[in-house]
């Protein structure tokens, strides 16, 4: 199991957007990300910064296979395609980067 966590912003009015959105992910979303191996998949928001920080627990053992499925999938697209206008990347996330990966540096059980 690899625990992973990444941010991203949201832009200025988008918050409530977004809750909205979050409040009722499309059904095919949910099982496209527990298809792909994902788990324990939360996202936390910060206001007034109006930052996201994503966490989940990917227990597969083909991560960017796992992740070119989701990638290929219409439905993912559609629902990235609604979410992707509010988000605000930040400018230090890495080449290629939507949201910003970030380092594990403490876990307890």
């Amino acid at each position: 199991m690899q625990r992973m966590g990444m941010m991203i912003g949201l832009k200025a009015g988008a918050v409530d957007e977004y809750k909205r959105l979050h409040a009722a992910v499309w059904p095919e979303i949910l099982a496209k990300i527990s298809e792909c191996h994902i788990t324990n998949y939360s996202i936390f928001l910060k206001e007034p910064e109006n930052l996201l920080f994503g966490y989940w627990e990917y227990v597969g053992v083909d991560f960017e296979g796992d992740m070119k499925t989701m990638a290929d999938d219409p439905r993912t697209r559609d629902w990235w395609a609604v979410c992707s206008p509010c988000q605000q990347p930040v400018s230090t996330r890495a080449e290629g980067e939507w949201w910003a990966k970030m380092e594990s540096v403490f876990h307890l059980d």
